[in-house]
């Protein structure tokens, strides 16, 4: 869920980037970005499984997967306790999005704007593509 709110995020901010940049295939560069962002997301989510698993202990047994009809509180197990557990599990679940954005980011700033490596400019345009979105909540009155 976070990492596809954060995916269309940075679909926005790659349009709205490239069109202020009056880049030519605009579409085609979203369309780059977005799977981009899709596939370093999708390698960290099964590179965090394989972490996860291994930290357990390889505990997939039986009693792994629960049946639907059991709606019993799912308790963080295995290792997963406790405040290095929660730190764990919030680090394991932002990396992906975050990985994705920073793929994202640099795309962008190398072949789409096509600008030298500075902090400024591999996070340029994100105060006004949030701008943007709140300037497309706001009515005219008549």
């Amino acid at each position: 869920m976070i990492g596809g709110i954060v995916m269309i995020i940075t679909a926005l901010w790659v349009y709205q980037s490239a069109m202020r940049a009056k880049v030519n295939n605009v579409l085609i560069w979203v369309a780059i970005c977005a799977v981009a962002f899709f596939v370093v997301q999708m390698l960290l989510v099964q590179f965090n499984i394989y972490i996860l698993e291994s930290i357990r202990g390889g505990e997939a047994d039986t009693g792994y997967e629960r049946d639907l009809l059991s709606v019993g509180d799912r308790k963080n197990e295995g290792g997963f306790q406790g405040a290095g557990g929660v730190l764990l599990s919030i680090f394991f679940e932002l990396m992906p999005p975050i990985a994705g954005f920073l793929a994202v980011a640099v795309i962008r700033n190398k072949f789409v704007l096509k600008e030298e490596f500075t902090l400024a400019n591999l996070f340029s345009g994100i105060k006004e593509m949030f701008q943007g979105i709140k300037q497309s909540f706001k009515t005219t009155e008549k």
